[in-house]
């Protein structure tokens, strides 16, 4: 077997293993959560920014800040992604996909 095939039925596996626990959503998510608190982060410092200017510039306060950046914080709302990527001058794109079967 190639190390491709191996590599896909290995992760065919741990996303099964995840289906049969009932956490795909849940780890998919999160995942999603840490991504976007990455690129936030990353933007900031590419801009020279802190997270007190960040807030500022988004009308809002500094815990607000804190969530939207907290990598385990799942419960920011769109709204707000949406604004501080404006103000980071980013586009927030969603999109629905296939599940994985």
């Amino acid at each position: 077997m190639t190390q491709t095939a191996k590599a896909k039925r290995r992760g065919a596996g741990f996303e099964q293993f995840l289906v049969e626990q009932t956490m795909l959503e849940e780890v998919d998510e999160a995942a999603v959560k840490r991504v976007l608190a990455w690129q936030l982060g990353q933007a900031l410092s590419q801009q020279g920014l802190n997270k007190s200017q960040l807030a500022r510039r988004m009308d809002t306060s500094l815990s607000q800040i804190d969530r939207l950046l907290d990598p385990d914080n799942t419960g920011v709302t769109l709204h707000t992604m949406h604004r501080a990527a404006a103000v980071l001058g980013k586009r927030l794109r969603i999109s629905l996909d296939e599940a994985a079967e």
